[in-house]
């Protein structure tokens, strides 16, 4: 794909977002427009992946204006690999969503697509404004999905959830536009391959850079900042908390490992501090998790604690290091996706998330608990899924650069992950129905839950569509798992290109 072509990722969903506005009426039109959209952004992506794999890469000043005018795209194996990611997870969840009515809602197609040119936008651009610009895009459509995910009247929990979601993203966004700002200031530019290496020699760039990552962190959920995510996914639709766990956080943890290989250059004086926050980070994402009593709240504390995962791969800046945590984060948006669908389809479909309400669901939907099952291992980091791969790398990047307490605390955390995954799986999947409790009738909408636990044995199955997306996932990660040379060579590739910046930073000037 040339360079003038990557600008179409942004483009192509943001006109398609306009052009559905105008027939939001013909639902059976927008799901297919979305959903082409789709596609195409995932076989873009791949196409990238495979024209990187030389360390090509590929950079476009959009509309060919000049430096300092135009919004600078790059890609590099590292974006192209979140392209493929961001948008195959999208697409899955869409699918999802379309078997549980969520995508005949009116509008929720162009969010979506909106959603996915600001993270197509975010990942591509080299300069740090425009980066806040495209981030605000997604928040912008975000709103929109938290706002649809509880039509009519909204319940309590759904509004102070929501409403902490803007405050925080906004109070983050303000503070990334005032790093940005502070940065032009002391620097004279926002161009991140223009500021490649001044947070090294000028304490005035490193502190506005440290500004712009403190609000990343925010937005990534690190401790200790990082409780409104678990008190906001839990309350949404289940495909909206699909999605955001895809995307939302994700984007912010890129933008760190870029802004730390670029403008810090990797420096290692300030390596302790990511040392100390992101282990903090594990350990209390999942020491959260203990405590809650819905599937979705557990999900959203072990997610917390697996972005100090991905973040380690930042503190253990190196080839290793660095290669490792790219391929925990392509993981765990694939893994996390999969547990959020699966037991989204339980809460879909027998309409609830609390534990113990629903029992014996392994035996009446044994597909669905093979789903969550994989996933909950390939979390837990058990062999032979992608999770051990990745937990195996880090552990060995941390060995290498003799951080012992790391290791200690990454391993403790994936036991007491595995021993919450074994919650859920005892609480719903492996009950059994309690005497004189009454079998609900089948019917063709979710069954409302007002007391006692649900027994299935006499229930309408959860549909094939709502279970293949969580099933493909599972599958993925197993995939991933054994074959795991091929994404290891990948991320090595993505991980040689943040620490050897030079081609990223004349790709840019170049452009």
């Amino acid at each position: 794909m040339t360079g003038s072509l990557i600008s179409l990722l942004v483009a192509v969903p943001l006109l398609a977002a306009g052009a559905l506005t105008m027939v939001s009426r013909y639902t059976r039109l927008t799901i297919v427009v979305l959903m082409s959209v789709l596609v195409a952004a995932t076989a873009g992506g791949v196409v990238l992946v495979i024209g990187a794999v030389d360390g090509t890469v590929v950079a476009h000043s959009v509309a060919l204006w000049p430096a300092g005018i135009a919004i600078p795209f790059v890609v590099d194996m590292f974006t192209a690999l979140m392209l493929t990611v961001t948008a195959l997870l999208t697409t899955v969840c869409c699918v999802f969503a379309i078997f549980t009515g969520h995508a005949a809602r009116r509008f929720f197609p162009t969010l979506v697509l909106v959603l996915t040119a600001g993270v197509s936008g975010a990942l591509m651009t080299a300069d740090l404004f425009n980066m806040f610009v495209f981030i605000e895009v997604m928040l912008l459509s975000a709103y929109g999905l938290l706002v649809m995910s509880a039509p009519g009247k909204a319940d309590l929990e759904r509004i102070k959830g929501a409403r902490l979601y803007v405050t925080v993203n906004l109070l983050a966004s303000t503070v990334f536009l005032a790093g940005v700002g502070f940065m032009y200031g002391v620097a004279g530019t926002v161009n991140i391959a223009e500021l490649a290496g001044l947070a090294s020699e000028d304490t005035r760039v490193a502190i506005a850079g440290a500004v712009c990552l403190f609000a990343l962190s925010i937005k990534a959920c690190v401790v200790p900042v990082h409780g409104w995510l678990v008190r906001t996914y839990p309350v949404t639709s289940p495909v909206v908390t699909a999605i955001f766990s895809a995307l939302h956080t994700k984007v912010a943890i890129y933008a760190i490992y870029r802004i730390y290989a670029v403008i810090f250059e990797g420096d290692a004086r300030f390596l302790w501090v990511g040392l100390l926050l992101f282990s903090a980070t594990m350990i209390v994402g999942v020491l959260g998790a203990v405590g809650e009593t819905t599937m979705r709240s557990i999900l959203a504390f072990h997610m917390v604690s697996q972005i100090g995962y991905i973040l380690l791969g930042v503190a253990l800046f190196g080839p290793l290091g660095l290669a490792a945590g790219i391929f925990y984060q392509l993981h765990h948006m694939i893994v996390k996706a999969s547990l959020f669908l699966s037991t989204g389809a339980i809460e879909v479909r027998y309409g609830t998330g609390t534990l113990g309400k629903v029992k014996g669901i392994a035996k009446r939907e044994p597909l669905i608990a093979v789903a969550f099952f994989a996933a909950a291992l390939s979390l837990a980091g058990v062999p032979p899924f992608s999770g051990f791969v990745a937990k195996l790398a880090l552990i060995m990047a941390a060995i290498d650069a003799g951080q012992v307490a790391v290791v200690i605390a990454a391993i403790a955390v994936s036991l007491i992950t595995l021993l919450s995954m074994l919650k859920i799986w005892s609480e719903v999947f492996w009950g059994k129905q309690q005497p004189g409790e009454e079998a609900v009738a089948a019917t063709q909408g979710p069954i409302k839950v007002t007391s006692g636990t649900v027994a299935v044995a006499e229930k309408r199955r959860i549909g094939a569509g709502m279970i293949a997306p969580s099933l493909f996932l599972a599958a993925l990660t197993l995939a991933l798992g054994v074959g795991a040379h091929g994404l290891l060579s990948l991320t090595q590739i993505a991980a040689a290109g943040l620490v050897d910046t030079a081609p990223y930073i004349q790709a840019v000037l170049g452009s």
